[in-house]
């Protein structure tokens, strides 16, 4: 993993990790509900990002290195798993 995307997604997962806990803290509170969902929203769209980020890192490392290498058919297996995982969350 790069090194600049590995401190990235650090400091992303460590805000989400705050996020996690206060939502935590809001249902502990019996907050609105309203507010709940829409902490958990940011939450959801936080870990996206962290999707979006580890998905560049994988393509530009991982996936490039098998097809130079002709492995050809491990890199596309890799990317339908990740395309069906993601068709599952619509």
């Amino acid at each position: 993993m790069r090194k600049k995307i590995k401190q990235k997604l650090l400091r992303r997962l460590s805000v989400i990790e705050g996020q996690l806990r206060g939502v935590k803290r809001m249902v502990e509170e019996e907050r609105y509900c309203v507010e709940i969902i829409t902490q958990t929203e940011a939450v959801k769209h936080a870990l996206s990002g962290v999707e979006n980020a580890l998905l560049e890192n994988h393509l530009s490392t991982h996936v490039a290195e098998q097809m130079r290498n002709g492995r050809k058919r491990q890199a596309t297996s890799e990317m339908l798993k990740i395309y069906k995982l993601a068709q599952r969350k619509k």
